[in-house]
């Protein structure tokens, strides 16, 4: 199996390139895609910081590419957009595809517990593996200087994995994420399936909670939120994440944007703040 990356498109844009790549996932046990956004570089030995990309229910790491315009702003701050896949794609698990919100295209950003998901372990894949490949594999990427950010479920997994792991990267935001996953319906059936019964395990992937423990955040948290966002009141839950980093007096930048849903539209409306306000934490 060859888990060394093959290019499989490369496009041009604002100077630099959009590539996509192919690797065998020892973790996933299974062929991964990701997309990588050069800057135009302005010497051969120059290194961009990176900042990773986590995208949310039904999406692949193309979404983002495709639609958020993110490219423009990175090239103006220099930094490379790295956008993982969601979730295994190909095992053919039982059940796999059968909802939108669990399975294919919805790992959630843990490592399941339970025998029959034992492969979604999209948790190591971001945090151990993808780094160590991109290392590897691409001279012109600085990864130790990274950030981290997401939509959505993607957003839920930004949050978690920046607090469980704050010497790894400089700063996170997020669009809409699910904030208090153990609190909504999404979070209960994919914590449920992948984690098992025990609630107190399904806390370890909850920014909501972890922001208790985790709380040495030196970079102010950015969160974008759409106002007429419908899944808002049921699934997202800022308030409660805002009540926690409050109580932990962690600093937060909670945004509500009127008159704006959960889509890319609104992503791609406020996503050169986001890379300005990882840039900024990545040259300090």
């Amino acid at each position: 199996m060859e888990t060394k990356p093959s290019e499989i498109s490369s496009v041009k844009m604002f100077d630099g390139y959009n590539k996509r790549f192919k690797h065998f996932s020892p973790t996933l046990g299974c062929s991964m895609t990701f997309s990588i956004y050069f800057p135009s570089s302005p010497s051969p030995s120059h290194k961009f910081p990176v900042i990773y990309w986590l995208s949310g229910l039904t999406c692949s790491d193309e979404n983002f590419i495709i639609k958020s315009g993110a490219q423009r702003a990175a090239s103006n701050e220099g930094v490379a957009l790295i956008a993982p896949d969601t979730s295994p794609r190909g095992l053919n698990v039982e059940g796999e595809a059968d909802s939108w919100d669990f399975g294919v295209g919805a790992g959630f950003y843990l490592n399941a517990t339970q025998e029959k998901w034992k492969n979604w372990r999209m948790y190591d894949y971001v945090v151990k593996e993808l780094p160590e490949l991109l290392s590897d594999n691409f001279p012109q990427l600085e990864t130790s200087k990274a950030s981290i950010f997401g939509h959505s479920m993607g957003g839920h997994g930004a949050l978690t994995i920046y607090l469980k792991n704050l010497d790894k990267y400089k700063s996170v935001s997020a669009f809409a994420p699910i904030a208090n996953p153990t609190n909504c319906a999404w979070g209960q059936k994919a914590f449920t399936n992948y984690l098992g019964d025990n609630k107190s395990d399904w806390e370890d992937y909850d920014a909501t909670h972890l922001i208790t423990k985790f709380n040495n955040v030196s970079t102010s948290i950015l969160i974008d939120q759409g106002e007429d966002d419908k899944f808002l009141p049921d699934q997202l839950l800022p308030r409660k994440f805002e009540e926690a980093c409050k109580n932990a007096n962690v600093p937060l930048q909670l945004r509500f944007q009127p008159g704006y849903d959960h889509s890319y539209y609104f992503i791609a409306t406020f996503i050169d703040d986001h890379i300005k306000h990882h840039a900024q934490a990545l040259k300090l």
